[in-house]
């Protein structure tokens, strides 16, 4: 399939990857050169502009920072909306937003356009393996066409019902991430003061009442999941500065809808804390750190 790929940065560029190792045709586009040279070495083809990639394509995949970028590349005089053909399919993956995703849905359908939001989940590590989670929000017909094709890029496809619905379920699932990291950074640090050795809390903890995907596949203290960012210094595979966009937008969504959500705001709270000592490139867990050194007292 011809895929125009927009966005080529942390998650952007394993989920290109893995399209092309599946075989499809390739036009990608990013502001920055570096991650669109990597990918003109395996195959792939550079487009001067996202107007340039998406012109012939069957497929369009997006995935950028935040809902204005979101706008500015599907909308206004130089957006992508009018040089997309009539049957190609458009996923977007961007986390952001509610209200401008359906804005989006919205002018897609008035451009006889196919779309779903697909959000994903499953950090930098599950995009390179192609295990990411979809949750993916539109019409039915719209979800069938697009999931073969999500389905090269994860392991997991949830179609969430209709438009917007996937980034419901990824802010909801990220404000439950943002607040068990939290408790479970402050648990192990108990922990230790208490005598008790990481190894062992963890032992107990991942199989027992309190085991989450925190503790069990993103242990924040070095030792007892090799591949979690604790035994990388806190190399970023989700970093801070995203996991507090993502809560804040959260907060945002629940005060539009009028729910209370304490536990979402305070952990909002801590990681505008933790991102404003200048550790906002550092992965999410790294907050334990901070917590250890009383940042919050």
């Amino acid at each position: 399939m011809k895929i125009a790929f927009i966005g080529l940065g942390h998650m952007g560029l394993p989920m290109a990857k893995n399209l092309l190792g599946a075989g499809h045709i390739l036009k990608v586009f990013d502001l920055n050169p570096d991650p669109v040279d990597i990918l003109t070495k395996l195959g792939a083809t550079p487009s001067p502009s996202a107007i340039d990639a998406v012109k012939d394509a069957e497929m369009v995949i997006s995935i950028v920072p935040e809902g204005e970028h979101v706008r500015a590349l599907y909308g206004g005089h130089e957006g992508i909306l009018d040089h997309i053909p009539q049957k190609a399919m458009i996923a977007e993956c961007s986390t952001i937003d509610i209200t401008t995703t359906r804005w989006l849905h919205e002018q897609a359908e008035k451009s006889g356009l196919s779309i779903v939001d697909a959000p994903v989940s499953g950090g930098v590590t599950g995009a390179e393996n192609a295990s990411l989670t979809f949750m993916v929000g539109g019409k039915e017909d719209d979800f069938s066409k697009v999931a073969p094709i999500l389905n090269q890029m994860g392991k997991k496809i949830v179609h969430c019902g209709a438009a917007g619905t996937g980034q419901a379920a990824k802010i909801c699932n990220n404000m439950v991430l943002g607040v068990t990291m939290i408790a479970s950074s402050e648990a192990f640090l108990l922990a230790e003061k208490l005598g008790l050795s990481k190894e062992k809390f963890f032992e107990v903890a991942s199989g027992s009442s309190a085991q989450n995907w925190s503790i069990t596949s993103y242990c924040p203290v070095p030792g007892p999941v090799p591949t979690s960012p604790a035994n990388r210094d806190y190399e970023a595979g989700f970093t801070a500065a995203m996991m507090l966009k993502d809560l804040k937008l959260a907060v945002d969504a629940a005060q539009t809808t009028n729910s209370s959500c304490p536990m979402g705001v305070e952990a909002m709270s801590l990681y505008n804390l933790f991102c404003n000592t200048g550790e906002s490139g550092k992965d999410f867990s790294g907050i334990i750190r901070w917590i250890a050194g009383g940042g919050f007292k």
